[in-house]
């Protein structure tokens, strides 16, 4: 399936900011445009995933290879995210505090469920796991820190759009409606279910929406002082995850844990 060009990153300053600089959008959006299933892109590739114009995608893939923060790889004339990055990415993870209140409950979480646990937070329209525990058999889901996953179709990215504001959610279910008119009907109805979800029982689901093969539970809180939203999941191949023990056990003992997480998180601060 071809994937659909991403909105060009003058969108992402709804706010009208005269602050904002677009050259340094740009630059991210071609950073971004990499995932862990396309690790290796070409400029053709990087111009239909950001919108961008091939001559301007050209200019900052040579900035950012100079810079360190992409490598080229000359014998496919394409490239891939530079070592420059890792002293960045390190240090923005060590920074995430919530990242060593959660890790030892997500841990216990996994093995005794048998389910991969994750926990991420919104950038842009995705999920961005920051991090991450699979349980130790031998079936798991292939996701990891740095994996991103759609937020309109996930059971952790309908989380968090349950515990989202009002203005954040109308800003969401605009981008999501632009970049997803297809399916937009789809998204809609899953985000309206998730919120009287979340609220009544403190998790979401998402019983092969975006994976058919994945099933999984989400629950999301807001960190203490503004420091934005982070959510969790719980999910395994659909064939050892029904939506019988997503509803009766795994939903139930996600919320716990998250509740859990979010009285810790209040202590750290």
């Amino acid at each position: 399936m071809r994937k659909r060009a991403a909105p060009p990153p003058e969108a992402a300053d709804e706010s009208g900011d005269r602050q904002f600089i677009q050259v340094v959008a740009r630059a991210m959006a071609v950073l971004r445009a990499f995932t862990a299933e396309d690790s290796v892109l070409g400029n053709q590739e990087l111009a239909a995933r950001t919108g961008l114009p091939k001559a301007t995608v050209s200019r900052l893939t040579h900035t950012l290879t100079e810079l360190g923060h992409l490598s080229y790889l000359p014998r496919f004339a394409k490239y891939q995210l530079g070592l420059g990055l890792v002293p960045l990415g390190q240090l923005a993870l060590a920074n995430l505090s919530i990242r060593q209140v959660a890790a030892p409950l997500m841990r216990l979480l996994a093995e005794e469920t048998g389910t991969s646990v994750s926990l991420g937070s919104r950038e842009g329209l995705s999920m961005l796991y920051i991090e991450h525990f699979s349980p130790r058999t031998a079936v798991a889901l292939q996701l990891g820190i740095g994996s991103r996953v759609p937020l309109g179709l996930t059971a952790m990215g309908r989380a968090h759009y349950a515990v989202a504001g009002e203005a954040e959610r109308a800003a969401l279910d605009a981008r999501l409606a632009e970049a997803e008119p297809d399916r937009w009907p789809e998204i809609r109805a899953g985000l309206r279910e998730a919120v009287e979800m979340h609220a009544a029982l403190g998790f979401t689901v998402s019983v092969g929406d975006w994976n058919r093969t994945v099933h999984a539970a989400g629950a999301a809180f807001a960190l203490p002082n503004g420091g934005g939203t982070v959510a969790v999941n719980s999910g395994a191949p659909a064939f050892m995850l029904g939506r019988e023990r997503i509803l009766h056990e795994i939903g139930p003992r996600l919320a716990a844990v998250t509740r859990r997480m979010e009285a810790l998180a209040g202590l750290r601060h």
